[in-house]
């Protein structure tokens, strides 16, 4: 099948919401589809985001957009964000009569109110529910998100969980002996993710715990964080196996965030075998209870002391049930087909009209060639 993915976050942002887009597309160009990627990394003019300086927005890309989801003539379209490129492709789906589907990975709202408290919730809620509900089925990552924002007006709702590389992250990268910790007092408690207000992390630097705090990760409040709390390590941004090291060779994997709808660094931390600590909201609350694998609890500094006493067995194995391939294939399973011979009669139709609104310009640039010749000739 051909698939069209339209997001405002790619490549070279790195957090889950890249690495869940990235992997699916991956796995879908395995299992034989054609995946078309529109994202603002595609040569577009962009500017940051406010308060966001890493994360590029491309506001005036419409009419490429447009040119190039009709050249490509997919038989299925998925918005993955709300942002300027995922606005301009559903205002295009939907002058065509043309089936979406839609993705919420993070709650948009909160992040809004966590910046700005002036801002009622209920304002960014209605952007967010009117630019999901216009489409088909929306994708989120857990049952109880589900519930969350059918609660808030949004319909049409699917739980699509997260995968996680397991060779990749696996608990054979864990060093007792050359521990990528060794000159810090155990035990190491974790935190990997974006440094800002969202992600709640003073929740995690203010506890009272033994050992060392380690934040892996950069973003907009590190400045500030690293002035406050002087005595956590703060160790940058890590990738691939390095990252996996940092994950593997900790004690513990604090999770403070609220604001998360999944939190796939739980189980990136989970599949090398660290216990991950947080508070019961969704993503822990739809992960962690019952597993084995770490504890959920409104007294945070007591589930971090908890999960020291969890044998790492456990969350190794227990991150073995997600897999990219798992996570993938349902993804296909939601979206909504206008399969091959529907959508060929469909952009072409698309690229009549096209061509019919072009006609008087070019029917002008033909009469202003003749001319030209005329006069060429008249005065020759």
């Amino acid at each position: 099948m051909k698939i069209l993915l339209v997001t405002d976050a790619w490549k070279p942002q790195m957090n889950g919401v890249v690495r869940t887009l990235t992997r699916t597309v991956e796995e879908l160009t395995k299992a034989g589809h054609r995946v078309e990627v529109i994202a603002p990394s595609d040569g577009y003019w962009t500017l940051p985001l406010p308060t966001y300086p890493d994360i590029r927005l491309a506001p005036f890309a419409k009419n490429d957009v447009e040119r190039r989801i009709v050249r490509f003539g997919p038989e299925a379209i998925h918005i993955a964000t709300e942002g300027p490129l995922g606005q301009a492709a559903r205002s295009l789906c939907i002058k065509w009569g043309m089936p979406f589907t839609t993705s919420y990975h993070t709650k948009f709202p909160e992040y809004i109110k966590a910046r700005f408290p002036f801002v009622p919730l209920s304002i960014p809620y209605r952007f967010v529910r009117n630019f999901h509900n216009s489409g088909g089925q929306v994708m989120v990552t857990t049952p109880s998100m589900v519930e969350f924002l059918e609660k808030r007006g949004f319909e049409k709702l699917a739980a699509w969980a997260r995968g996680v590389d397991l060779k990749q992250f696996s608990p054979d990268k864990r060093s007792d002996s050359d521990s990528i910790y060794k000159d810090l007092p155990r035990p190491i408690f974790l935190n990997v993710g974006r440094i800002a207000v969202e992600k709640n992390i003073e929740a995690f630097l203010d506890l009272d715990l033994p050992g060392s705090k380690v934040v892996v990760g950069k973003g907009p409040q590190e400045k500030e964080l690293k002035e406050k709390y002087p005595d956590v390590h703060f160790a940058g941004p890590k990738f691939g196996d390095e990252l996996a090291r940092h994950y593997a060779d900790a004690d513990v994997f604090v999770f403070p965030s609220l604001t998360d709808t999944f939190g796939l660094v739980i189980i990136e931390a989970m599949a090398t075998g660290t216990p991950v600590a947080g508070f019961p909201v969704s993503g822990p609350i739809d992960i962690i209870p019952g597993s084995g694998a770490g504890i959920i609890s409104d007294d945070l500094r007591q589930a971090c002391l908890d999960c020291l006493e969890i044998d790492r067995a456990n969350p190794a194995s227990y991150a073995q049930n997600y897999s990219w391939a798992t996570v993938s294939q349902r993804f296909f399973d939601l979206l909504t087909p206008v399969y091959e011979p529907v959508a060929r009669k469909r952009w072409r139709r698309v690229r009549r009209l096209g061509k019919i609104g072009a006609a008087p310009f070019r029917i002008f640039k033909k009469g202003a060639r003749k001319a030209s010749r005329a006069v060429k000739t008249l005065f020759r």
